[in-house]
């Protein structure tokens, strides 16, 4: 038989062996399915963690304007008929910079054309500035590694 005690907040349940010998009766509600970006009805999620709160920064407004325009966009290709808000978007980021990362230079970013996407970059892509030849004490110890693998 089991004992139940509580301690303020706390509830402890001693369990026997016989406790464990039936299986469990207790049955979960079936969860409902969390919502993605895109709504059953097609519509944008705005409260989707995978926006990573770009709708409601400090250019929350522009953010979901291009957005918007992107997902509802029937041009061929898709989104170019969004060019200004995507660069209205890009202004107002500008006037962030410690909130929304930048990548290029703006002198780089004008001649380019490059805009939202070159923001955003892959953690990967930062290490472009360092040295190719590595340095002497990394090149020992692979010697070292080298020597002991043959």
């Amino acid at each position: 038989m089991s004992l139940c005690k509580s301690y303020g907040k706390d509830k402890v349940i001693f369990a026997t062996a016989e406790d464990h010998a039936t299986p469990s009766k207790v049955e979960l509600p079936e969860s409902e399915p969390r919502p993605g970006l895109i709504l059953e009805n097609g519509d944008i999620n705005w409260n989707c963690p995978c926006l990573g709160g770009m709708a409601i920064g400090p250019c929350g407004n522009e953010f979901r304007e291009a957005f918007s325009c992107f997902h509802y966009s029937q041009a061929q290709p898709k989104g170019s008929d969004c060019y200004e808000a995507f660069s209205t978007m890009n202004e107002c980021m500008r006037n962030y910079p410690g909130v929304y990362k930048q990548n290029l230079n703006e002198d780089e970013d004008e001649e380019s054309g490059a805009g939202v996407a070159s923001m955003i970059a892959d953690e990967g892509e930062e290490e472009d500035d360092v040295d190719a030849s590595p340095p002497a004490k990394a090149e020992s110890e692979s010697k070292t590694v080298a020597t002991k693998a043959n």
